[in-house]
């Protein structure tokens, strides 16, 4: 059905870009040498074709692929793609074309190569989400929480539900630096997720240090030391998360005073609202003011 080419595909990086792709090749009857984004895309000898994103034909794809291939077929697809395997693209067209001529039985056909690859990409990337649910940890900067993470997948619209379900009174900022994007909410409104270079938080306030070094002291002293065990620890809390986590990052209380666990906390320092500087985003003070 399909002729092999030489062709590569460029596309916006986007999911609705993606499945435009996927219209194209049913449309051109051609299978594509490779699938790129834009940020991702490099010079070849192969000749390229610039896939422009049409919404009209990505929501004919996404309407065919919870009846062809089943609702949990058409979740695999979107978490395939947020997903950091290299060729997530190839491997999802290729899914989707063996799951229109299969139908619904496709996502328990593990035994075939294109299915066990990624059924083993999305548990990674849902598995990932599962733990940084767990693991990401805020600083008050001015009445807004901020938090950074490094992910190895686009965990983001999946930590997204979770947060702003639990946090819904809350102005708060999760940074994807791995990604370059930034989940953003605010009590009352509609969460959104959009593209930041590069965001630079405040420095900590005391009262942020105080309450860090409590944290961190009560890590510690509730710690059953006959228990320790450093690497199932590291099995169930990989160190790659350390780095932003309050209780193991040596970062987050560093230039605290030793004498300050003997003292009670300090009044909130005001004025950090618009300590937060980014390239075209908005700023922690936009963000709760």
């Amino acid at each position: 059905m399909f002729n092999r080419t030489n062709l590569i595909y460029r596309y916006d990086g986007s999911f609705d870009g993606l499945l435009t792709c996927i219209f194209t090749c049913y449309e051109q009857k051609e299978w594509p040498l490779d699938i790129v984004s834009g940020q991702n895309a490099q010079d070849t000898l192969c000749p390229a074709r610039t896939i422009d994103t049409d919404l009209v034909k990505a929501s004919r794809v996404a309407a065919v692929l919870p009846g062809k291939l089943s609702k949990d077929g058409a979740e695999w697809v979107y978490l395939g793609f947020l997903t950091c395997y290299p060729k997530k693209e190839l491997l999802l067209l290729d899914f989707v074309r063996k799951g229109l001529r299969i139908g619904p039985t496709i996502v328990h056909m593990l035994t075939d190569d294109t299915v066990s690859i990624l059924s083993k990409a999305v548990f990674h990337l849902t598995h990932e989400a599962h733990m940084l649910s767990g693991f990401v940890r805020f600083s008050d900067s001015g009445g807004v929480l901020s938090s950074v993470i490094e992910p190895k997948n686009n965990v983001l619209p999946i930590l997204s539900n979770h947060f702003c379900t639990r946090y819904p009174n809350e102005y708060f900022l999760i940074y994807d630096k791995t990604n370059d994007l930034a989940l953003l909410h605010e009590p009352g409104k509609p969460s959104s997720i959009i593209a930041a270079d590069e965001i630079e938080l405040p420095e900590a306030d005391d009262q942020e240090l105080y309450f860090r070094a409590l944290w961190k002291q009560f890590y510690d002293t509730i710690a059953i030391e006959g228990r320790y065990n450093p690497r199932c620890r590291m099995n169930h809390c990989p160190k790659r998360f350390w780095k932003h986590m309050t209780e193991l990052g040596a970062g987050f209380i560093s230039g605290f005073p030793a004498d300050y666990r003997d003292k009670t906390p300090p009044r909130r320092v005001s004025g950090l609202r618009n300590g937060v500087q980014n390239h075209g985003s908005p700023s922690l003070g936009q963000l709760g003011g």
